[in-house]
């Protein structure tokens, strides 16, 4: 049970991490298309990760 809750905070975090690496990606018009702000970047991926 303990390893598995270990499990799911590391593939959360490393969805977050890929996000976040996607996103910083993009240019500011792609994001702007998105609807989304370089501000807002590390918030969208932690909504998304959870």
């Amino acid at each position: 049970m303990f390893v598995s809750l270990i499990l799911s905070k590391l593939r959360s975090y490393l969805r977050y991490r890929e996000t976040v690496l996607e996103l910083s990606r993009l240019t500011d018009r792609e994001l702007e298309d998105l609807g989304i702000s370089r501000y807002d970047i590390r918030g969208v991926a932690r909504s998304h990760a959870a």
